[in-house]
């Protein structure tokens, strides 16, 4: 019998009392016990169920509409719908394919050998043996939630992240690229560092990563994926000498207002019960963005600008990707110091080595979740020691995690860079990739929807 479980790195095994950090999403193969030494059943707790279940729909939020409006209101007004049409369709993809085979292959059954080290097997392919009455363990022994919402829940971050790598390639690539490169992506890219990162039998799992939810499986992942789709598929028309404003930034307020509260799902959820480190995870989302704002704006004034609604905006997300591996990793004032770091790094990303390197990344993908998560999964490493307030075991040694938050963040950087390259490139021979230049001057809405979204 196969639960699906998220365990946190240091734990002993099963039945061992859990450290006070909970880092990551894991699977575990229960062994065969003798009547004697039999667990009592496990039972399905209904509050942490309703918990799951509120969490995955806070999720489901943050992707349409908070993310389709983020990213839509930062484009030209000729691109909106062709934005959100990419980003819901994406998503869509997304959690087709994770029924089918990718809950499989990030959580399903071990492979033989050290394959099991990247990837799970298709045991589940399809739901196999997945019922109502299946469960997916917790934290707390004996205590269980439905397989069907921890399935729902893993869904909504693989659709999410799939997603977010679109911000940096939009106005310029086809509707039919973007879903040829979704499905590939995930599937080579996003389900082996999720099974390496949040699966007892993962690489980086068992090597002791920390990452609550997803600083490395999501934000790195998905901002170093954007960055080499971007190189591949080229600058814009026009980049970067001519103009190109967000078309409105209400919309983009009302998109980061809606992800920042959808991200409390995000983060509070990846505890997979409504306990203390749910709070504090919950207290670390408040902090760390609310941080990441102020902080953005602080870093535009000293840059010798006015602070800016945009700026305000990017600082939230910047907060919220950089606490995300930290939100239970961390002891709220930590969270509050990640979140101002992150910010500040990525203003100076976005406004100084972009330029300066020249790349088109159009909706600072990388430059907000790409730096953002690496920032957050090496502070980490940080913030999670007990003398700084985090949740670290008494003899808690800094320089030995900060190795295995640099080694994870370097093998999803190599392994997300290598992946992305053979996406875009089975994309561009299926579909060509990019948009004609009548298309791109005319606007994707009309040219690959024919409809606008404004009339």
């Amino acid at each position: 019998m196969k639960h699906v479980t998220k365990l946190a790195t240091g734990a002993a095994g099963l039945g061992l009392t859990l450290f006070a950090a909970l880092p990551a999403w894991a699977q575990d193969v229960a062994a065969l016990q003798s009547p004697a030494t039999a667990a009592p059943a496990a039972t399905v707790n209904k509050g942490d169920t309703a918990w799951m279940l509120t969490s995955t729909v806070l999720v489901m939020m943050m992707i349409l509409p908070g993310l389709a409006l983020f990213y839509g209101g930062l484009t030209r007004a000729k691109n909106m719908l062709s934005t959100m049409t990419q980003i819901g369709a994406a998503a869509c993809l997304a959690m087709l394919i994770w029924v089918m085979y990718g809950y499989s292959l990030a959580f399903g059954p071990d492979v033989s050998g050290g394959a099991s080290n990247f990837i799970s097997g298709l045991g589940k392919a399809f739901l196999k043996g997945v019922t109502p009455a299946s469960q997916a363990a917790t934290f707390t022994a004996g205590v269980e939630i439905p397989e069907y919402v921890f399935i729902c829940f893993q869904m909504t971050f693989a659709a999410i992240t799939a997603a977010l790598v679109l911000g940096s390639v939009v106005e310029r690539m086809k509707f039919s690229a973007v879903m040829a490169f979704t499905a590939v992506w995930l599937t080579i890219v996003y389900f082996p560092i999720a099974h390496m990162v949040w699966a007892s039998s993962g690489l980086f799992f068992k090597a002791g990563a920390l990452d609550f939810a997803g600083g490395t499986v999501v934000h790195i992942n998905a901002g170093v994926s954007a960055l080499v789709a971007a190189l591949i598929l080229g600058k814009r028309m026009g980049y970067p000498t001519t103009p190109m404003p967000p078309h409105s930034l209400t919309l983009t307020g009302v998109g980061t207002g809606l992800l920042w509260v959808g991200w409390f799902g995000f983060n509070a959820g990846s505890a997979l019960e409504a306990n203390g480190s749910a709070g504090l995870a919950m207290i670390n989302t408040f902090v760390a963005t609310a941080s990441g704002g102020l902080f953005w704006m602080l870093a535009e004034r000293l840059a010798g600008h006015k602070g800016s609604a945009l700026g305000f905006c990017s600082g939230i997300v910047a907060g919220l990707v950089a606490v995300t591996p930290a939100a239970g990793n961390s002891g709220p004032f930590g969270a509050i110091v990640l979140g101002a770091i992150a910010s500040v790094v990525c203003f100076y990303a976005v406004s100084v080595l972009k330029p300066k390197l020249g790349y088109d990344d159009a909706l600072d993908a990388f430059g907000v979740h790409g730096i953002g998560g690496m920032i957050g999964a090496i502070g980490t490493a940080v913030v999670y020691a007990p003398s700084l307030g985090g949740p670290g075991a008494a003899d808690y040694v800094m320089s030995s995690k900060l190795l295995v938050q640099l080694g994870a963040v370097a093998t999803t950087i190599v392994w997300a860079t290598i992946g992305t390259v053979i996406a875009m490139y089975i994309a561009k021979a299926v579909t060509g990739l990019r948009v004609s230049k009548e298309v791109e001057q005319e606007g994707l809405d009309l040219g690959e929807h024919g409809e606008r979204a404004y009339n």
